[in-house]
């Protein structure tokens, strides 16, 4: 019988028997790094790809009549952001008050976010740059920038007090929704004599007296109060509920008035708010549009049955004007009007509209 020759001896300080060779593990590094190139360079293609066909979708021609925009009217006239597929897709853009379904004339500076008074205008602007940067820039009345600076995160809301000195604005710092999880919102308010006075996160939420400290709050929808240039109105957010806010920029105070009111509105006059009033009383649900008295604390609720997610705004003495997208998309939508009144329908008022700003001088 055939005998089977011994097996040598392993030296103990031997390599494992898998161990490879320096140059089997340097190819397979050399692989690594080969398909590590070949990702990064197909997702430039792709960005590259994605970014020419946005330029030349915006490119098109448009389904509305436009003009280039020397400065803002002389008559009264509303701003917002043009939703008008092809081109000045996404451009701030006016109509005349008196003729809204007429020719609007594109500002030539995309915006995300709108909004005007006489002479001055606030767009909050995604960059799409490597890496994405979002941006604040105020414009004159001739559309030339005044100022600009860089913003936390995406853009959301945006006012202007009526006398034009102070500016709002609320961006995402982390989601892109108020309804979705672990949302996080950076609201700050700038004077246009240089002065920031913070981001509103840091102001003392009062309800009834009682600090509210969880780390959760979120602050956002701004509204300046006419003639009084200490207060303003806000939704705030904890622990999933949703208060309407009165907030002081001296005493840099929120103090809860109200609860289920996100987004308010003041009217020109002072006298009203208007807002979206949550049917739960928290952060997800149904909104509906509802108009406050503030001497008497009488509420209406508008007949407008959509889920209304834009920041409302004053047309007149007894009508508000937001947006809805027209699809899921989101990319395209239009401005409606409402009159303040229980038995009022929604109307349409712009096509391919959205970010109202009403402006009359």
């Amino acid at each position: 019988m055939a005998t089977l020759p011994a097996r040598e001896a392993v030296p103990a300080d031997a390599p494992p028997a898998a161990a490879l060779p320096e140059s089997g593990m340097r190819r397979r590094w050399l692989i690594l790094l080969a398909i590590v190139v070949l990702v990064a360079a197909g997702a430039s293609v792709f960005t590259v790809s994605a970014f020419q066909a946005a330029k030349t979708s915006q490119q098109a021609g448009s389904p509305v009549a436009t003009v280039a925009a020397e400065g803002l009217p002389a008559a009264p006239f509303v701003m917002f952001r043009n939703t008008a597929p092809g081109q000045g897709f996404g451009q701030a853009a006016t109509v005349l008050l008196a003729d809204p379904t007429g020719q609007r004339a594109l500002s030539g500076h995309s915006c995300d976010r709108v909004y005007a008074v006489m002479n001055l205008v606030s767009c909050l602007s995604t960059r799409n740059e490597i890496p994405t940067k979002f941006e604040a820039t105020v414009y004159d009345g001739s559309l030339d920038p005044v100022e600009s600076w860089a913003l936390g995160g995406i853009p959301s809301r945006t006012r202007i007090s009526a006398d034009g000195s102070l500016l709002a604005s609320t961006v995402f710092v982390s989601g892109h929704s108020y309804a979705a999880a672990g949302f996080s919102t950076e609201t700050v308010i700038r004077g246009r004599d240089g002065t920031v006075h913070g981001n509103l996160e840091e102001f003392a939420l009062l309800s009834g007296g009682t600090q509210i400290k969880a780390s959760d709050r979120n602050i956002w929808g701004v509204t300046f109060v006419p003639g009084q240039p200490d207060a303003f109105y806000a939704t705030a957010s904890s622990q999933g509920k949703i208060w309407l806010v009165r907030g002081s920029l001296q005493d840099k105070t929120l103090t809860v008035t109200a609860p289920g009111i996100e987004c308010p509105s003041v009217s020109p006059d002072g006298t009203r708010i208007a807002y979206k009033k949550s049917v739960s009383g928290t952060l997800v649900g149904h909104r509906n549009i509802a108009v406050l008295d503030i001497a008497s604390g009488t509420e209406t609720v508008l007949a407008e049955q959509r889920n209304i997610d834009d920041q409302l705004e004053w047309l007149d003495a007894s009508t508000v004007v937001y947006g809805v997208p027209r699809d899921e998309s989101g990319q395209d939508s239009d401005i409606w009007s409402l009159a303040i009144d229980p038995a009022a329908q929604p109307s349409l008022f712009i096509e391919h509209a959205w970010s109202p700003a009403v402006v009359r001088q």
